[in-house]
């Protein structure tokens, strides 16, 4: 099991660097093992991202942006969500 965390490294928005620093931060102290994908250096990160959130979490306009959190491919979620749940079973399987 790995968690995957999409992120933005060169994002000019202080909201989504919260947001990604939050989420980071979160599952190291709760010791959860976790692999950053840089939608902003990878290209293919981005558009996997951009493919595998599901429509019903998808933003009425524009793209899914980070971070974005996928078990293995099993979409977990989006940082609000993760920060109003704080559990690691929303993370988790």
């Amino acid at each position: 099991m790995v968690i995957h965390v999409y992120i933005a490294s060169s994002s000019g928005s202080t909201a989504i660097k919260k947001k990604q620093q939050d989420v980071l931060c979160f599952l190291e102290a709760n010791k959860i093992g976790f692999e950053e994908k840089d939608i902003a250096a990878n290209e293919e990160n981005r558009k996997w991202m951009r493919e595998n959130v599901p429509e019903d979490s998808r933003p009425p306009t524009g793209y899914p942006l980070p971070p974005q959190i996928f078990n293995e491919s099993q979409y977990r979620g989006e940082a609000e969500a993760q920060s109003k749940a704080a559990s690691i079973h929303s993370i988790l399987p």
